[in-house]
Order: structure tokens, then C-alpha cells, then sequence
């Protein structure tokens, strides 16, 4: 007998959306390098939607060196000049300038604290992911404490484009948060 799939209302029928629901968000990341790279992508969506971004990561990912942290801290106005050119991106200067910075960030961190991955852990309880039971999608919050703590902290350390709201979107897409809600088939795979 054939299982019937369920999954989060959030993504809807969209090929790309329902693959990155199935195969990404809410899983656990534990690499700089994809923590990074989502970094990145979160920061380029605020003030739009997550699918505008997702449809573009592979421009983002050209634009920014694979996501290489080291590479993208050694950009210079020369190379924000041109990624203003790039058609695949979201040409937002300050954005753009503040992933730069974000990297150069990144990397402080990832000295102060072996990796940002151990950062991001040393805020949630036992250095563990989250997992809700939330019943609906309307139950899911926009920010938590913890997000409002990392955010708070990162703008301290200087970090741009990632408040209280983009940092638990975040959480939820690397999986420190796992906000499947409790009737979806990829809750706990």
C-alpha cells in the first residue's frame, strides 16, 4: 500500500520549492561552507520572498566562489562593480557590499570560535538542534528568543542584513530549528 505524502503548506507545488523542502530545510548542517552559503542567500532575501532567492542560488553561487568564505572577504569595489553587472543576482548594492563584509565577519568567527558552526550551537540549548511539533504553519513563529539573541550578537559583531526574522529563517533552513510541522512525511528523514 502507498504511503500518501504530506508535506509543509509553505511550499506548495513548485518543483524547485517542494525538492528544497524534501532534501534541505530543517536538516542539519554542520559545515561552514553551507553555513555560509546560507548565510549569503538569507541576507540577499530580506525584504523577499525565499523562492525569488532559491531560483538564483546558482547565480549566487557563481557570483560569490562557490560559497569559499576566504574568496568572497578578499573582494574589493572592483568586484562589487561588477557583481552589480551580473544578471543572475539581486543587484542591491548594499547587499552586496554586506556579504563581502559578512564573509570577512564569518571568518573573525570561525577564529574566535573554531568554526561558525560551534558559534551558531553555542546559543541553543545543550548545543543541539531544535525540534518543534508545531501542528500547523500558522503555529510557526517569525522570530524565537534564541533568534533574537544570534541576530543581536551578530549585529554587535557587526554583521549586516540578518535580523531577528531572517536569523530563524535561517535556523530553520540549516537545521538548528526543525520546524516541519508534525503531520509532514520529511519531519524526521
Amino acid at each position: 500500500m502507498h504511503k500518501e505524502i504530506t508535506r509543509c503548506q509553505w511550499c506548495g507545488s513548485d518543483e524547485q520549492y517542494v525538492d528544497y523542502h524534501d532534501k534541505e530545510w530543517g536538516r542539519q548542517v554542520k559545515d561552514d561552507r553551507t553555513l555560509f552559503e546560507f548565510l549569503v542567500l538569507e541576507s540577499a532575501q530580506a525584504g523577499l520572498s525565499w523562492i525569488t532567492i532559491l531560483r538564483r542560488r546558482s547565480a549566487y553561487q557563481e557570483a560569490f566562489a562557490n560559497f569559499d568564505v576566504d574568496q568572497v572577504a578578499a573582494y574589493n569595489n572592483e568586484a562589487v562593480e561588477q557583481l552589480l553587472k551580473e544578471s543572475g543576482i539581486i543587484k542591491h548594492r548594499n547587499k552586496i557590499e554586506s556579504t563581502i563584509t559578512n564573509a570577512q565577519l564569518f571568518k573573525k568567527v570561525q577564529v574566535e570560535y573554531g568554526s561558525f558552526y560551534n558559534y551558531l550551537y553555542s546559543f541553543l540549548p545543550e548545543q543541539q538542534p531544535i525540534v518543534n511539533h508545531w501542528p500547523s504553519l500558522q503555529h510557526v513563529p517569525a522570530t524565537t528568543e534564541i533568534s533574537d539573541k544570534i541576530a543581536k550578537d551578530m549585529k554587535k559583531k557587526g554583521f549586516k542584513f540578518f535580523g531577528s526574522t531572517i536569523c530563524y529563517a535561517y535556523m530553520q533552513a540549516v537545521g538548528m530549528v526543525n520546524d516541519h510541522i508534525a503531520t509532514c512525511s520529511f519531519k524526521y528523514e
